[in-house]
């Protein structure tokens, strides 16, 4: 795959900034989120703490996306715009999204978040997704094939009852928000290409509770499970080092409303 750039040192240390920035704003978001909130007030909240910190949202009229941060609850896979209408009620899992250009960087991550109690479904997919990142990302170092990342996160998340979206993918990130290579996260091992130490992009699964297939909404943004089954996400930032990977989008701390019930398998 050309066009895939190997980041120095010091792009991976402005990387590791603005994702850094981020993650802080995402524990803002997991410190106000609760049920009767609008997916609007996330945005407001998102849009004043990332220019507070110093940087700019990056989703914000990003081939016209109206808002800063993209709010995905319930039945949307992914690209959910945020609505002064939309509350969140209790028992919805909602994933917000948040990319920052700090520096001239971008930095990308996003988890969905349990709004009250979740029902065993939603708690179910939204761990399966959880874990699947996680497995994915054990598959990144020096010389590894693209295609184990998908490979591994499909081999756990179908035998689990779920499916793996093939419509969105991962993605490089560096001095812009979508490079080269892409990360699909279905696939077969041994194949696509070779990992390079320097190589940095996103891995961010999306995980539906019934078939894979999505169709986008009138508004040309919204994804949504076409059978309208609950879908949930995570994703983070990495750099691939020669023993493995960083993630520079790694959180210092839990997230309380993601991560309160801990990893299922873990």
């Amino acid at each position: 795959m050309t066009g895939v750039s190997i980041k120095s040192a010091r792009e991976v240390a402005l990387l590791r900034e603005a994702s850094q920035v981020a993650v802080a704003t995402l524990h803002g978001v997991d410190r106000m989120i609760e049920p009767g909130l609008s997916t609007e007030a996330i945005n407001d909240f998102v849009h004043r703490d990332t220019l507070r910190r110093g940087a700019q949202p990056a989703p914000l009229n990003y081939h016209g996306f109206p808002k800063s941060v993209c709010t995905s609850a319930n039945e949307v896979v992914c690209h959910g715009i945020p609505s002064e209408q939309h509350v969140l009620e209790p028992g919805d899992i909602v994933n917000v999204d948040i990319t920052s250009i700090h520096g001239g960087f971008y930095g990308d991550t996003s988890v969905t978040f349990y709004i009250g109690e979740p029902g065993p479904d939603a708690k179910h997919v939204t761990e399966v997704a959880r874990r699947s990142l996680t497995l994915g990302i054990a598959e990144v170092r020096d010389g590894a094939r693209l295609g184990d990342i998908g490979a591994a996160i499909q081999e756990f998340a179908e035998p689990q009852g779920c499916s793996v979206v093939r419509a969105f993918v991962g993605h490089g990130i560096g001095r812009r928000f979508h490079e080269p290579p892409q990360v699909q996260h279905a696939g077969r091992r041994n194949h696509g290409m070779r990992l390079r130490a320097g190589m940095c992009f996103t891995i961010e699964p999306m995980i539906n509770l019934g078939g894979y297939e999505v169709e986008i909404l009138d508004d040309d943004w919204t994804a949504v499970t076409r059978d309208r089954s609950l879908s949930a996400q995570f994703e983070h930032t990495l750099v691939v080092t020669k023993k493995g990977c960083e993630i520079l989008t790694k959180r210092s701390e839990p997230l309380v409303h993601s991560e309160r019930f801990g990893d299922l398998w873990g």
